[in-house]
């Protein structure tokens, strides 16, 4: 394989099987794609115009070696395929795991897993706070999260963290490559300043929490598409 095509590659392989599998009879996700759609999209936008603003401030950055060459402003066309593909396959595996494990078994303790993540989340992103990364990223999960809690007050969140901890899986695969795993350089660089300087292998410890953001509003909206829609009545 050409390297070029290596990021855009990794985001097809990642909404490959997903989407193959959406039409599995029994459990088919692609009759909710009205509300799905809706749920990637918008959180796309947000995390494209966050992705455009650190981009250009030079809290991250992208290696050409790996890229097609065809951008969007600043980021390239595979970064913004990202906000689609990932979030496809993640939404998909909360659908899937729905289906497979019907008894929710965190459900009694999503209150405390919550607040546990609010509280860290709050408190190491006002404590890093001059750290780009770490603090926008802290603190937004922070927020989002106690928003949802006191809010919103999902009954759902015990089958999230289920399907995030499943998620982490392939995240550990796919950012590990894009961090620089298994290959001679990055495709996605960092720069240290910005954050925690935490690594776990060549993953920024800050990606975990940004994509627990990402996928969380995803569920969100697509699961409050889900139960305002006619078919939910």
């Amino acid at each position: 394989m050409n390297e070029r095509y290596l990021y855009l590659t990794l985001d097809l392989a990642s909404i490959s099987i997903p989407l193959l599998f959406s039409f599995y009879k029994p459990a088919p996700f692609y009759k909710t794609w009205k509300n799905l759609w809706p749920a990637i999209i918008i959180p796309a936008v947000i995390f494209i115009v966050w992705d455009e603003w650190f981009t250009r401030m030079g809290v991250w950055g992208f290696n050409p070696r790996y890229l097609t060459g065809v951008y969007i402003g600043s980021l390239p066309l595979e970064e913004i395929l990202f906000f689609i593909c990932i979030p496809y396959a993640c939404v998909f595996t909360y659908f899937a795991l729905k289906y497979l494990i019907v008894k929710d078994y965190l459900f009694p303790h999503q209150e405390l897993i919550s607040s546990t993540i609010i509280i860290l989340m709050l408190l190491i992103g006002m404590h890093q706070i001059e750290r780009w990364y770490t603090g926008l990223t802290f603190l937004l999960l922070g927020l989002f999260l106690a928003f949802q809690m006191l809010k919103i007050r999902p009954r759902y969140m015990g089958r999230f963290y289920l399907a995030y901890a499943v998620i982490l899986i392939p995240f550990f695969i796919v950012n590990g490559i894009l961090t620089g795993s298994f290959i001679e350089e990055e495709v996605v660089w960092y720069n240290n300043d910005e954050n925690l300087g935490l690594r776990l292998g060549t993953i920024p410890v800050e990606d975990m929490f940004y994509g627990m953001l990402l996928i969380l509003m995803n569920v969100v909206i697509y699961e409050w598409l889900e139960e305002k829609s006619p078919a939910k009545n």
